[in-house]
């Protein structure tokens, strides 16, 4: 799980990434690739 600024660059890395708010944080999320894990803040 990385943690960034900006999630917007991680969101394009693969087609299926999805950005979630859970929480009041920002998560990107990839059912396929587990890899492209991210949070923001």
């Amino acid at each position: 799980m990385k943690v960034r600024n900006s999630l917007r660059s991680l969101k394009n890395r693969h087609r299926d990434c999805r950005v979630v708010r859970r929480k009041g944080r920002v998560y990107v999320i990839n059912k396929t690739h587990r890899k492209f894990k991210a949070r923001q803040g």
